[in-house]
């Protein structure tokens, strides 16, 4: 094939004709790569030894010592955060599966009701999440306290507190990464495997952990990856719930007291062990194939035919749809009322518009509402470029280096929010190439790409699963007719992979508006997103105006994943119009 190209002096004439072949130039990967590489590099990896680097800058390995010792608030944080992911992991498992296989596999009055709700919990930001537990269930909750109210007791009822509350809100905002995964699994999974094996005399149990467990391997580990790594970086929940001896919190304390070798430690450590779970999922997922065999059909939802299960089930879906609901409803509640006018009451005595009405009048209140948008905007074009070409250089050329890319993208993934913050605190506190020579730090711009770093993993996979349904033959047709490889990429895959990529790009857009951990250690006051507006209120004892500024939070979500919903239909138009073309 000959493509045409505009004469150009020197090096520009040797390149032009390089790249003439497009993707099947022997220098086109690598050209292609190579910017993307140095993206990676100055934001994700490059700060990781900066943060190292600091770490050992004042006591040399000192800092890393108190990990060892028995006796030091290092250690103990650290076994604190392990043992909190761990159980975690453990109890949004047993939710989450357990909800996705009674919804699965079995009808009964109610379910629609239940699963109309079941997601509710994925639309709330982590800090909105863990203030509407802690107005419902803690020492100063509306439950605990209506509770002591009706039993007439001298403290709170079933008030949580502690690693327990922590781990409350943990299960409830985290359990659909298990159901999401379980759900999807059981949808697709062949009957006839399971009949089998009780044809052969397999007890319940039995099929369980020889048939059905193996079969949903790969859906537990991708959410036991993203449960722990979440809970590994949870701050809001531990902040909220007073535990301060985890990684996440004396990162936060740390660096507040100017202790920046020691936070740069503790940044670290929490980094090392969340690649090093990465790694291991990935290996233990890898070790072998969890793929059936059989060509049956998908399962069929079954009756309940237990009389107390069928009188049970719609009880316990209405119980459990005021459940998902009730943060919700908590945090409209305490938005409507009067700021300082909660204090030992169970609910709020006085209600008022006033709080709606300053965020919108008072240009200073509505300002967070700005800084979260247009940062989480300007992260989200970031996000999609570079997104979008790397999952092409991952999924479509071949080249040296490959999964080493792959890897560094997921990197991002893999660090917690307080550990991104750190690593771009060490390494644009001054100047340098990726800063253009200026310092970020106490800028507009250091949110932005802290935003960028930690939801770019977030529009690569979005973007790499669109990829994966589009007939590389397509894009070569366009190419022998003539066009270019940008043309031809333009026009015709990257079309195709749209909304796949603008999925990936507004869920990206809703964890920026949403973001709290990296935030609170980066912000400025010119710079304060809707999450550290949220934080600054509640300690200020203004809950309804915080409580406003949450309500708008999770209604921007909400339609935000209305439209990201209907993106999704038109993939799946999109998937089906490829299909055809095979």
């Amino acid at each position: 094939m000959t493509v045409r190209s505009l004469p150009a002096p020197g090096w520009l004439t040797g390149l032009g004709r390089r790249l003439s072949g497009g993707a099947s130039s022997r220098w086109f990967p690598y050209l292609l790569v190579l910017p993307l590489v140095l993206v990676l590099w100055g934001y994700v990896v490059q700060p990781m030894f900066a943060t190292f680097a600091e770490s050992v800058s004042a006591d040399g390995t000192e800092n890393y010592l108190q990990f060892l010792n028995s006796s030091g608030v290092a250690r103990q944080s650290l076994l604190t955060s392990l043992f909190i992911s761990a159980g975690s992991v453990l109890l949004c498992g047993t939710v989450g599966v357990s909800m996705a296989f009674l919804l699965k596999r079995f009808t009964f009055r109610g379910r629609r009701l239940l699963e109309a709700f079941i997601l509710v919990p994925a639309a709330l930001p982590p800090l909105i999440g863990a203030v509407s537990f802690q107005l419902l269930y803690s020492n100063i909750g509306i439950l605990p306290r209506g509770l002591q109210a009706l039993f007439g007791t001298d403290k709170p009822v079933l008030a949580f507190d502690g690693i327990a509350g922590v781990l409350v809100v943990h299960t409830f905002t985290m359990y659909p990464f298990f159901y999401l995964a379980a759900a999807a699994a059981l949808a697709g999974m062949d009957p006839s495997v399971e009949e089998a094996a009780y044809n052969l005399g397999a007890g319940r149990v039995r099929v369980w952990r020889t048939v059905m467990l193996p079969m949903l391997t790969p859906a537990l580990v991708s959410a036991s990856l993203l449960v722990f790594m979440t809970s590994l970086a949870s701050y809001t929940a531990p902040l909220l719930f007073n535990v301060s001896q985890t990684m996440t919190m004396q990162i936060y304390i740390n660096r507040t007291n100017g202790d920046l070798p020691m936070a740069s430690a503790y940044a670290s450590v929490l980094g090392i062990v969340s690649i090093i779970f990465l790694l291991s999922m990935r290996w233990y997922e890898g070790r072998r194939s969890y793929q059936s065999q059989s060509k049956g059909i998908s399962a069929t939802r079954r009756e309940i035919n237990n009389p107390i299960g069928r009188w049970l089930a719609p009880l316990a879906s209405v119980l459990a749809t005021i459940v998902l609901l009730a943060p919700v409803a908590t945090i409209a509640l305490v938005a409507f009322s009067e700021n300082r006018s909660w204090t030992t009451q169970v609910l709020p005595t006085t209600y008022t518009l006033d709080n709606f009405v300053t965020i919108f009048s008072d240009p200073k209140a509505f300002q967070p509402i700005l800084n979260s948008v247009q940062m989480s905007l300007i992260a989200v074009v970031g996000c999609v470029g570079i997104g979008v070409l790397i999952a092409y250089a991952v999924r479509r050329l071949r080249f040296v280096g490959r999964g080493l890319l792959d890897v560094a993208v997921m990197i991002a993934w893999a660090l917690p929010g307080t550990v991104v913050a750190i690593n771009l605190i060490s390494a644009f506190s001054t100047g340098n190439a990726f800063s253009l020579g200026q310092v970020l730090v106490g800028t507009f711009w250091i949110l932005p790409l802290a935003y960028f770093v930690r939801f770019l993993p977030i529009v690569f996979r979005s973007s790499s699963a669109a990829l994966a349904l589009i007939d590389p033959s397509l894009e070569e047709a366009a190419r022998n007719l003539g066009a270019s490889w940008a043309r031809a990429f333009g026009s015709v895959t990257l079309r195709l992979m749209l909304p796949g990529v603008l999925a990936g790009g507004l869920l990206a857009f809703v964890h920026g508006v949403g973001e709290f951990v990296a935030s609170v250690l980066i912000y400025t006051s010119s710079t304060v997103p809707i999450s550290v507006a949220i934080n600054n209120r509640m300690y200020s004892f203004e809950l309804g105006t915080a409580a406003a500024y949450g309500m708008l939070q999770v209604l921007l979500i909400f339609v935000v994943m209305w439209f990201s919903g209907r993106l999704e239909s038109s993939r799946t138009a999109t998937r089906k119009a490829v299909q055809w073309t095979n």
